[in-house]
């Protein structure tokens, strides 16, 4: 197949209206800006779409484009990527492009084709069924031993599919031909910890060794019995702290939630000497960068304090991101819940991609320190690797 014919054939089948989801990856230029690129068709005021999703290195972007104009942009991505995969109603597509446009395509049929649902303000399809019974869910009090959840719980249950989501993101990162070793720090009652072990081990199959840690005995104790009775083997729970857990000496994936302060930095360190391929954290109170600042410029802003202490956790949280960028991984910082929560909603999501920074991104970060008056403790955690 040449590589004209293969764009006509993915044109005709978009245009008879068979695209389930497409993602597009592998930029041909390192420096380009948008990393990946993912596709979907939904149904605006009656009229066929496709919904265009732009990931760049932070931020995510959307474009709705009707069907008629879809191919001109099919065309400018295949550009500037050289990979796709690609669901159609009854066929997933592989394409994979050589640097002179040599296609490997692979094509298989799928055995029950599947519907598509354009409707833009459909249910929100969740990646656990707020319908189905999971024993750990109903063991930890978020369903009823019918499936149902919980009224009051419904928010948690939300905020357990948001994480799957990003775990279900992070599958390409982890390890296929050995066990997958996951690290939780501050795993607490550990609702996202059962939801990980639940999607990683029991939905997808993997071969997998959870750890959750905490500094509280009596939680510890009750989820390790909770796992216990679930049956999952896999999963233990220790007491302990970030600083003194050094019974590995390689980690795939590291989760912190909500450690408090400089905690969330001494994981994201622990986790880049691990070599782990996926972080996931989500930092509570932050309060280094608070006392530390010290730029006249901006005192019209940080006079006040409540001003002052939002600041200081935004740019705290931007500086682990470059940080984290700076030593190798591709780092995003994403909303995990609704604002409406909580207000400490900021994901941090990185995976190790083992690019080197540019001379121009560590200039940036090091202005931007700078100008702050800011001592990292993450950049002094990591000093041999900046």
């Amino acid at each position: 197949m040449t590589f004209e014919e293969m764009k006509a054939q993915l044109q005709e089948q978009i245009l008879q209206q068979q695209l389930i989801a497409a993602t597009i990856s592998q930029p041909r230029m390192k420096s380009h800006e948008i990393k990946r690129i993912k596709l979907k068709p939904l149904m605006l005021k009656d009229v066929y779409h496709i919904q265009i999703e732009y990931q760049y290195e932070r931020i995510l972007k959307h474009e709705n484009v009707q069907l008629a104009q879809f191919p001109t942009k099919l065309e400018a991505f295949f550009e500037d990527f050289r990979q796709a995969h690609i669901d159609f109603i009854g066929e997933k597509v592989q394409v994979q492009l050589s640097k002179k446009n040599k296609v490997l395509w692979k094509s298989d049929n799928v055995a029950e084709p599947k519907q598509v649902n354009l409707s833009h303000n459909r249910k929100k399809n969740y990646l656990l069924d707020d319908t189905t019974p999971y024993p750990f869910l109903i063991r930890l009090g978020v369903q009823t031993t019918e499936g149902k959840v919980k009224k009051q719980k419904y928010d948690k249950f939300k905020q357990i599919n948001r994480f799957i989501e990003f775990i279900d993101d992070a599958l390409a990162y982890l390890p296929k031909d050995r066990q997958v070793r996951i690290l939780d720090f501050g795993s607490g009652k550990s609702y996202l910890t059962f939801a990980l072990y639940h999607y990683l081990k029991i939905e997808k199959g993997l071969d997998i060794r959870v750890t959750g840690l905490d500094l509280k005995k009596e939680v510890i104790e009750e989820c390790s019995q909770i796992a216990q009775d679930l049956g999952y083997d896999q999963l233990e729970f220790l007491v302990g702290d970030i600083n003194d857990y050094n019974d590995e000496s390689t980690v795939d994936m590291v989760v912190t939630l909500h450690a408090c302060d400089v905690a969330t930095d001494m994981a994201l360190a622990r986790a880049v000497k691990w070599g782990a391929s996926v972080i996931l954290s989500v930092p509570c109170c932050q309060h280094e960068l608070n006392r530390q600042l010290n730029t006249p410029a901006l005192d019209i802003m940080l006079q006040h304090g409540l001003v002052r202490e939002r600041f200081a956790a935004l740019a705290t949280d931007a500086i682990r991101a470059e940080i984290l960028s700076l030593v190798g991984y591709e780092a995003q910082l994403l909303e995990f819940i609704d604002m409406e929560n909580t207000p400490k909603n900021i994901l941090i999501r990185a995976y190790r991609t083992g690019k080197k920074p540019s001379l121009e991104q560590r200039a940036k970060y090091d202005a931007f320190v700078t100008l702050l008056n800011a001592k990292p403790f993450l950049a002094n955690e990591l000093k041999s690797y900046l």
